[in-house]
């Protein structure tokens, strides 16, 4: 599960992106945000280890916080962060398809086949669990066997070479940029942290949740460097940025043609067709959870069914909206800055109030926070170079997060406070 929701949709979106931002060697950027990863993935290993259950982020937030504002504020960056990712992941899977067909103007229909995708995608998790998870299975083995092979096959028809294919604009990359395209590259990994949500679902969760975050990191980590080295092989910075959204298509054809595109778009189309179905499914869940949890307010409008049916249709509306507003570069951008902040509030949280608890190494946390501070403090001096308002609708989004949640828990704290019977809906 843990491979199948990080591999595919990630880097067929990213890809192009972080080497944008990293130039000729990135994927040296890729390598660096597996391995800040795996520290992260430290602190989650840690608690899941010891208290393995459904609850996921929130619950590692609330042992280590309480039901405080950080607590539910933090678990809505997580939410929000999964929720950016599904209207990256949907203008991926539109710009991929319209690769298939020779039009003129096709900007405009990226945001209607974007939104067609997540209406989709909201119909099938409606239809039930079940063909969910059939769904998931059959698209995670083909989009796995299919980036490999697109990755292999460029790889050879370039005669493995592992050698950038122009090394022009090397000059002008800065140590920022790269650590900029660190950043972008640990979206493609933090698939990861779903996993801590089978803690009451997996045998010997104490030891398996642990091992299967490790394995699926390894994993991603093998696949995504034979990715980025057959489109960096292949094609030169500037013709990956020229292609940005579409960049594994574009690296096969030099060697395949269109034969290589229409392979290539149609693992694409597997990939981020699936990956906003399960998206949808599990920010769903984590939402509903949070309410549950008493950490956000719940309201039905009127909706029949149950509290997931409600949180499945607020989830695609604020997935459609930023699908149809935000282009992929600022979509991944407000990504990247709301899990990174979340990311540093859990291993603050664990270091502060649970290392001893759970038996984590006080060095390890540590060098897990500066990781992504220095990732995210690169990642934020590049944006206000080139897109500054990006970090003021990021900015000005996380301060209203907290603000609503701190608002929120003061004012159910009071009613409860004053009528203990009464239940905060």
């Amino acid at each position: 599960m843990g491979t199948g929701v990080m591999i595919g949709a990630g880097i067929f979106a990213l890809t192009g992106q972080v080497a944008e931002l990293s130039g000729p060697f990135f994927p040296l950027a890729f390598l660096l945000a597996a391995i800040i990863s795996g520290f992260s993935a430290y602190t989650y290993i840690k608690v899941s280890n010891k208290y393995p259950s459904a609850g996921g982020i929130a619950m590692i937030l609330k042992k280590a916080y309480g039901p405080a504002t950080v607590t539910g504020g933090a678990a809505l960056l997580m939410a929000f962060s999964m929720i950016i990712n599904e209207s990256l992941v949907a203008r991926t899977f539109a710009t991929y398809t319209l690769r298939l067909f020779d039009l003129d103007g096709t900007e405009a229909l990226v945001p209607l086949l974007a939104l067609g995708l997540i209406v989709f995608a909201f119909l099938v998790n409606i239809a039930g669990n079940q063909i969910i998870g059939g769904i998931s299975k059959v698209a995670a083995v083909a989009k796995i066997g299919g980036i490999l092979l697109f990755g292999i096959l460029v790889l050879w028809a370039a005669g493995f070479s592992f050698q950038p294919a122009s090394t022009d604009s090397g000059a002008t990359t800065s140590v920022t940029g790269f650590l900029a395209g660190v950043a972008l590259a640990i979206l493609a990994f933090k698939g990861f942290t779903t996993i801590t949500n089978s803690g009451d679902e997996v045998k010997n969760p104490e030891r398996n949740v642990g091992r299967a975050i490790s394995i699926s990191l390894a994993i991603c980590l093998v696949v995504y460097l034979v990715v980025a080295f057959a489109v960096g092989s292949t094609l030169s910075i500037e013709e990956i940025s020229q292609a940005r959204d579409y960049s594994l298509a574009e690296a096969a054809r030099p060697a395949f043609g269109d034969a290589g595109v229409w392979f290539t778009v149609i693992i694409a189309i597997i990939a981020t067709a699936s990956g906003v179905i399960a998206s949808i499914f599990a920010v769903s869940r984590m939402i509903a959870m949070l309410t549950d949890m008493d950490l956000i307010p719940h309201r039905h409008f009127g909706m029949p069914g149950n509290i997931q049916t409600h949180t499945l249709v607020y989830t695609v509306v604020a997935a459609s909206v930023l699908a149809v507003f935000f282009d992929l570069g600022r979509i991944a951008s407000m990504g990247a800055i709301f899990y990174l902040v979340m990311d540093v509030i859990i291993h603050w949280g664990v270091l502060r109030r649970m290392r001893a608890d759970v038996g984590a190494n006080p060095a390890v946390l540590v060098c897990a926070i500066l990781f992504d501070l220095v990732a995210l403090g690169a990642f934020l001096v590049m944006k206000a170079m080139s897109d500054p308002l990006i970090i003021l609708i990021s900015v000005s989004a996380i301060a209203g997060i907290f603000t609503f949640e701190k608002l929120y828990l003061s004012r159910w704290r009071n009613r409860t406070d004053s009528h203990p019977s009464e239940h905060a809906d």
